[in-house]
């Protein structure tokens, strides 16, 4: 396949990713003011689609260290890079339909690694940069993102523990009003960039732009419009998970869990960090939780989330590592893993339809049906 003709396929395929990052991110922001009634749901994904877009011009580093810093441009090919997103498609995707809120950024970090092993060998990594910007990132944020979270909630309660109800229960939904504005904002210089990032190294490797270049504004553009338009499409399964399904919110509780998000979210950036806003987001919710009652917390959940977190990357590899082999067999393995990939999308989306999940059931989680009484004697 021409350069130019497979440049064109990696970057539409890089927005389609990017459009699946919104809307498997969109409960980061807004999953705790939608379950506490601070903004109406379909309001609350304008508004975080709105902000993801702004907050895509304010910072490139992420960019730069998915660009420059994981893998070595010189060894690897547009070809490789489409292996590695088909894999973060393919797991978003299915991790979307379970309603697991797991990381679409290690999910393309996974993806581009095994592709990049299978294509150009072990050397095509700088496992260092994985290591501390990748690796110790999503280790530290959640935890981190958690305690904070954790001694913000005791100190609203503690606070406002002799107010009226009322009165705490409408100034926090102001608050999270700003709070969510900002987690979302804060989402857009974190994750829009990683696929500016990716389109960016797909440009270097095919002689596009010299090495270390940054993201041109198209990209940085195109990038953030898949995001927001993701976000606002409305991921409300994981919207549902992380609202209701993880702990009782409560307004006090879901502020300081989007005010700790966001602080963690703005330093990795600044930093450039390439974390995973979804395990920061989630760590401060459990956090949120933890911090008025350790028995509200349905740790349950908690543990399916850590095994998804765990999965997330090497499973991404392996896809990626398994499309970039069938890539490299040339246009026809191209055409393959393309088809193969429309195939499997299709049909998550067509298993999602069985039991949709929309703005207008988003807050309501199906109760077990409890067992019949067996009667004596039988």
């Amino acid at each position: 396949m021409d350069v130019p003709v497979m440049v064109a396929v990696v970057v539409v395929t890089a927005l389609i990713f990017d459009f699946t990052n919104g809307f498997h991110d969109t409960a980061n922001a807004m999953a705790t003011s939608i379950a506490t009634g601070a903004l109406r749901p379909k309001v609350a994904v304008l508004v975080a689609g709105v902000l993801n877009l702004v907050g895509a011009f304010l910072s490139v580093e992420v960019a730069r260290t998915i660009s420059s810093g994981l893998v070595d441009e010189t060894r690897i090919t547009p070809v490789v890079i489409f292996a590695g997103l088909v894999g973060a498609i393919v797991w978003n995707l299915l991790t979307w339909l379970l309603g697991l809120p797991s990381s679409s950024s290690h999910a393309l970090f996974g993806g581009l690694i095994g592709a990049s092993i299978v294509a150009a060998g072990t050397g095509a990594v700088h496992f260092g940069a994985v290591l501390s910007k990748v690796v110790v990132p999503a280790v530290i944020s959640p935890v981190l993102a958690g305690v904070v979270a954790l001694i913000g909630t005791y100190i609203a309660y503690r606070s406002t523990a002799r107010a009226d109800e009322g009165t705490v229960t409408r100034g926090f939904r102001a608050g999270q009003v700003v709070s969510a504005s900002m987690v979302a904002l804060a989402h857009g210089t974190n994750d829009a960039q990683k696929t500016m990032g990716i389109i960016t190294l797909t440009l270097i490797t095919a002689g596009v732009l010299a090495p270390d270049s940054g993201p041109p504004f198209w990209v940085i553009l195109a990038a953030g419009l898949a995001i927001a338009i993701g976000t606002y499409v409305g991921g409300w399964r994981i919207i549902r998970t992380l609202g209701k399904r993880v702990s009782d919110i409560e307004t006090p509780q879901g502020f300081a869990a989007e005010t700790s998000s966001t602080a963690v979210i703005l330093a990795s950036s600044h930093l450039g960090f390439a974390l995973s806003t979804t395990q920061v987001a989630t760590g401060a919710i459990f956090g949120a939780g933890a911090g008025r009652r350790l028995a509200s917390v349905r740790w349950g959940v908690a543990g399916q989330m850590a095994v998804a977190w765990i999965l997330t990357l090497p499973a991404a590899a392996l896809v990626g590592a398994a499309a970039a082999w069938v890539a490299s067999s040339g246009t026809f393995g191209t055409v393959v893993v393309a088809v193969v990939g429309v195939a499997v999308a299709a049909g998550i989306y067509a298993a999602s339809r069985r039991r949709p999940i929309t703005a207008d059931n988003v807050n309501e989680v199906p109760t077990p049906v409890a067992a019949e009484p067996v009667a004596a004697g039988r």
